[in-house]
Parts: structure tokens; sequence; C-alpha cells
């Protein structure tokens, strides 16, 4: 656990006691600050107060006391309207920071590597992480991601710390200056939370404050708001700054084209890797996602050698787009993460044929946006209490389907079908693009399911009873 040694003796508030907000209470006692603790759910007071915390009531107590509130990012500090605990603590002086702040402060002789974007920053965190691993870096990964920051073990001069930062983090970070800040890509999203689209643009380009040589910004070029963005940083030449790109050669960065990675950043063009050897890093999104890593692995002084093979050993993030088995050339695909049409896209655009297995507790949108994919797919099957409308929705595309009900009676179905027509690069998709609670606690219990029904699928087809994948 990191030693927040300067709050010793000190009155630090905790707002919002989630994962992160009891870590946090938890390092500031352990690093002997007063605690006070508080959260608008009473089922969350009362697991701290089990815990021996003590819960003081923000919105009515006396803050003078106080310098400083650990902010929960979930919470609203000033759009769409700021919690009232909020404007006790401006009108008072009390500065509001993440728990991210906080590990800022305690390992400023340690690296760190930023991740943001809107979409990919999850997948690319994780990979950035698993070459530096791969390369004996002392490192830690989390922050958005999941794994709560202050739970990591200091690293200090040496190592480096892999943090996904989303928007909000980033609004309530300020002591880090990121060795390597990688900004994805920038599309609407959090609007309300944000003031509007301007305001989320401004929270995102936080990765990048205070850069200067030799610090590295890695941002990706592929859509206008980010293309801005890379501009104003070019004008004004503070950092170094490498472009990446899924789509097109960028000079003077990292990008993907003709089925291989580039790597520009010296002026050399040199392709460094093939993107069919990364098997779990599939589709455009995934490339931006392989080059926004390179970089910033390179730029971390990690060996072009040691990335490319690390790349290629990449077990991917489980849920979103993971290979879980093969067999005779067909392969099973775990997308449970995908809980609405926006996330089912990606694997749609990625596979083909596609086996698709779709289905649950349908969201608003439906499958709307989707229609352009209906090519790719073989045969639909579906679960759960969307089956009926998505059906309607599909015979409204003229794509076969059958009703399967539940996901195991799905999975064997999908699978005799794609083994029986036996078409190169056959997927069984499993890419919901619904919620799981009809028939599973969360997606990860869906997607476990599923890989366990294709591992028992697989291993039944191979005569020594190994699963491929």
């Amino acid at each position: 656990m990191i030693d927040l040694f300067y709050m010793e003796g000190l009155p630090v508030a905790v707002m919002g006691l989630g994962k992160s907000g009891l870590a946090t209470a938890a390092a500031l006692r352990r690093s002997g600050a007063e605690v006070w603790v508080w959260d608008d759910n009473p089922a969350s007071r009362a697991t701290a107060e089990a815990d021996g915390f003590r819960v003081v009531d923000l919105s009515t107590a006396d803050l003078s006391e106080l310098t400083t509130i650990v902010w929960s990012p979930g919470i609203p500090h000033t759009h769409p309207a700021p919690h009232p605990v909020a404007l006790r603590a401006r009108a008072a002086g009390i500065e509001l920071v993440c728990d991210v702040e906080l590990l800022g402060r305690a390992e400023r002789d340690a690296a760190f590597i930023g991740i943001t974007g809107t979409n990919g920053k999850s997948t690319t965190t994780t990979l950035i992480g698993h070459i530096m691993a791969a390369a004996k870096r002392p490192i830690s990964v989390g922050g958005n991601l999941g794994t709560p920051v202050l739970t990591f073990a200091p690293l200090g001069s040496g190592g480096t710390h892999i943090l996904e930062m989303s928007s909000y983090q980033l609004e309530l970070t300020f002591s880090i200056t990121f060795d390597v800040a990688v900004l994805l890509n920038v599309t609407p999203d959090h609007l309300a939370r944000h003031g509007g689209m301007d305001g989320y643009v401004a929270a995102k380009t936080l990765i990048f404050h205070r850069q200067t040589a030799p610090r590295t910004a890695v941002i990706g070029v592929d859509d206008d708001h980010c293309r801005a963005i890379f501009a104003a940083l070019t004008a004004a030449a503070d950092q170094r700054i490498w472009p990446i790109s899924a789509r097109s050669p960028v000079a003077g960065g990292v990008y993907a084209a003709d089925g291989g990675l580039i790597d520009d950043t010296e002026g050399r063009a040199e392709r460094v890797a093939e993107l069919a050897d990364f098997p779990n890093l599939l589709g455009a999104h995934n490339w931006q996602n392989a080059a926004a890593a390179f970089a910033a692995c390179k730029a971390a002084g990690v060996a072009t050698a040691t990335i490319v093979t690390a790349m290629a050993s990449f077990p991917g993030l489980a849920h979103r787009q993971q290979l879980v088995a093969s067999v005779e050339g067909v392969r099973f695909v775990n997308d449970s993460k995908a809980t609405n049409a926006d996330a089912t896209e990606k694997a749609l655009a990625t596979f083909d044929p596609i086996y698709w297995i779709l289905g649950g507790q349908a969201k608003d949108t439906g499958l709307a946006g989707l229609e352009g994919y209906m090519g790719r797919v073989r045969h639909a099957f579906l679960i759960g209490e969307a089956e009926e409308q998505f059906a309607a929705w599909l015979d409204g595309q003229g794509v076969a389907h059958t009703r399967c009900g539940t996901l195991d009676v799905a999975t064997a179905k999908a699978a005799g079908l794609a083994l029986a027509e036996g078409l190169s690069d056959a997927c069984v998709l499993l890419s919901p693009a619904c919620a799981s609670w009809d028939q599973f606690a969360n997606f990860e219990k869906r997607g476990e399911a599923f890989a366990a029904y294709a591992a028992a699928i697989a291993k039944a087809q191979q005569p020594d009873g190994s699963v491929g994948a």
C-alpha cells in the first residue's frame, strides 16, 4: 500500500466509499491521518463504520479543520450540478482531489505513463503493462482500469506506474506530469458531466498537462478532435509528439498500413510487425491500441524486439473480443462486455463470417447502427429477454436466426453449425449488445460461462482431449 506520509496527523475526508474510496481511507489511516468518511448511500456508510472508520456527514459538519477532501471521480463536482459537499468545500477553500493525485504526491521519484481516450484505454493500458512486464520493468497497472492506485506497492526511482485515466480523474489530478501521455481518441461521451463537448475535450487534453521535453505525447489522429489537439501541441512544441493511426500513414509516428505495424518515429517508416501475428489485437480499433502501446513503450525505452514479442503473447482483456477456444478453424470469441450496439459494432467489424450469439436485457437503442454488418453474419442465435425484439429486427434485415433461450443452448447450436459448414475464418461470437442481468449477475459471469461452454466443445472435438486457443 502507498505510504501517504505527508498526511500524517492531518484531518482528511474521503467522499464516496466505493472500491477506490475505501482503499483511500485505508491508506490514509495506515499513514497516520485523521480520516473522515462519507457516502450518500447508507449501506456504504455502514460498511465503512464496520471497518472502524469515522463516518462524518460532510453536508452538515464543520469543515474548517480540513484542507483536503479525496473525491470519488464518479460524483459530480461541477456539471451538470455540483454535489452540495463540493460547493461547501470550495466555499471553504478545501481542495478536491482524487486518489491518483495522492499517489502522485507520494511517488515523486517514480515514472508515470497515463492513458486516456473515449475508447480503447483499458486494452491499451493492459497491453502497455504486459509489454513493460516482459521488459522486466518494475511496474504497477491500474487507475480507472479497476485496481485502486493506493493499493499499489511503492516503486520509487526506476519504477513506472501505468494508469488508465478517465476524464473525471484527470480533472482531479494536478501533481502528476506524465512521462508518457497517451490520448487514443475523442468521441462524444459524458457530455453532461463536462458541460458539453468542449469541456469533455478539455478534460481529455489534461493528460498532457505540463509536459515538456523529453516527455512524450502519443496521440491518435483518426478523429477531428484529436487532430486539433495534435495541431495545438505541435504548434506549442513543448514535448516530443508522436502521432498514431489505424487508418493511414502518419509522419513521425506509428501506424497500421497494409497489414503491418509501421514505426516512423525515427523517420525510417520501418515495418516492425505483422498485425496478423497479434491474435488478440484484431480489428482497426485494436490496431490503434497496438500503435499506441508500441509508441508508449518505445518512448519509455523498451527495445522494439521486446515490444513486438510481448504484443504477440498478449492475452487480451477478459470479455473483450477474447479468444477463448478454437477447433477445426472455428474461433470462439468472448465479447461479453459488449452490452450495447456501439460496443458490438467493433466485434462485427472484426470478424467474418460470424455465428453471432446475442441478447439479454436490451438497451433503449436496441441494435440500431448494426445494419451495415449483417452481411458478415452467417446465422444469429438469440438468448434472454431481448429474444423476440431482436428476432423481429433480424427478420427485417433478412438474417437467419434461431431462438435459443439460454447461452448454453446458443453456444452449442452456433458451434454445431459453424463446424458443419466449415467456412474459412469462422467465428462463434458472443457479443450480446445487451446487459446480462436477466440471466447472469454481470457481464463477467456471462463471459465466463461462454468460455466454459466453448472449452468443453473444443475439448470434445479433439481426440487428445486438449483445448485449442
